[in-house]
């Protein structure tokens, strides 16, 4: 990367308005009032978490009831929800939680208003078809630091008879107002701030690597890994620090800006089909698979492609990550290795993935829209060694 560096035209499209910053929270009744009278409130596990929203939007006029997702949504989920939303006349849509609550919230304020079969938008399991009707208005707060799903135009759902999660996607499904205040992960455990940091920290690498990545692009990656690189371990040994869930917030929003708007790769390319045959945290998956597609991407580029764009970018990975000028890719790869070792994150095996899937798991992965970005296709005995890899 220098300052002769082509740039090719791109496009930015985000949220119609973030709000960020401790305490905002208190906004989120006055922000929702200009929308509807009557919210559906999207959690995940711990509905009560959203305690303190619910006295908000009361306060401002704004009657609720939560609907929580347990797990990853699948379509089940949001088939359920949206009836409930229709039946009940909800006219503003709240996604309170981690991904997954927000991904819910997303996909059912979509299908309120575009009233075709959601297999009929879903992505490689479905028929693909654009939505042509903007989404209800709905509001994403995120309480956790990962998935960056407060800014993406995707809903990643699992396909439960299909065993494999895929997405709606459709420029309409951006939030009209993504909320993010880092204080409502103070509480978060250690397990749930290293998966969900770790889910953070690929979706600014691999947006960075990428086939379709772009300057704001590369400066929402750039300042986002250094956030990681400083604030993740304390995050995780010491939650209550304000300062490290502020950088761990501002590095889940700048990946999700970032994925949105360039792509991703192999990591989540994998971890799509893994997620819908062998539900276990996204994250996790994330981590397990990181160091070993990052060394396979390098390995492959310098055999297929040496004069690849992507490949400096590698090095200016291992330098911001490593904070040190000279730092080769090799020893980003060594360094992450050592952050997923520290925070003792699991392989596939330990996640219960068999290595009798590989083969189906590759070639699904192969189909996944995440691998359209990968800097460089992939071969699916490659592939399948990843795969060993990180079992």
């Amino acid at each position: 990367m220098n300052a002769s560096d082509p740039v090719a035209p791109f496009e930015f499209a985000t949220a119609t308005r973030i709000v960020f910053g401790a305490g905002r929270l208190a906004e989120a009744g006055a922000i929702a009032r200009g929308f509807g009278k009557r919210a559906l409130i999207v959690t995940g596990a711990h509905p009560e978490r959203a305690g303190r929203l619910q006295d908000g939007l009361k306060a401002a006029g704004v009657s609720s009831e939560t609907y929580s997702i347990h797990g990853e949504p699948t379509t089940l989920n949001v088939a359920t929800g949206l009836a409930r939303a229709k039946l009940k006349g909800f006219d503003v849509i709240i996604g309170f939680g981690g991904g997954s609550a927000i991904d819910a919230a997303k996909a059912i304020a979509g299908l309120l208003t575009n009233d075709r079969d959601l297999f009929d938008y879903l992505e490689v399991v479905g028929r693909g078809q654009p939505m042509t009707h903007p989404a209800a208005p709905w509001i994403a707060i995120p309480t956790t630091a990962g998935a960056g799903a407060e800014v993406t135009r995707n809903a990643v759902l699992t396909s439960r008879e299909h065993k494999v999660k895929a997405s709606l996607r459709s420029p309409h499904l951006l939030a009209r107002v993504a909320l993010i205040d880092p204080e409502l992960a103070l509480d978060l455990p250690p397990s749930v701030t290293t998966t969900t940091g770790l889910d953070a920290l690929t979706q600014l690498i691999e947006p960075f690597v990428c086939l379709r990545t772009n300057p704001l692009v590369d400066a929402l990656c750039l300042d986002g890994l250094r956030r990681i690189a400083r604030s993740l371990r304390t995050a995780v040994s010491a939650g209550h620090q304000l300062a490290a869930r502020t950088d761990m917030a501002l590095a889940a929003l700048f990946g999700g800006l970032a994925l949105a708007n360039a792509g991703l790769g192999v990591v989540h390319g994998l971890a799509a089909p893994i997620g819908g045959s062998h539900p276990s945290p996204h994250g996790a998956v994330c981590a397990a698979l990181l160091p070993h597609a990052i060394a396979l991407n390098l390995q492959a580029l310098r055999k297929r492609a040496p004069t690849s764009p992507a490949l400096p970018r590698f090095a200016t990975l291992a330098q911001v990550l490593t904070g040190r000028d000279q730092a080769s890719p090799e020893e980003g790869v060594l360094w992450i290795q050592e952050l997923v070792r520290e925070l003792a994150t699991p392989s596939l095996r330990s996640l219960g993935v068999p290595r009798d899937a590989f083969q189906e798991l590759a070639e699904k992965a192969a189909a996944a829209s995440s691998m359209r970005a990968n800097p460089l296709p992939l071969l699916h005995e490659e592939l399948v060694a990843l795969l060993e890899a990180a079992w």
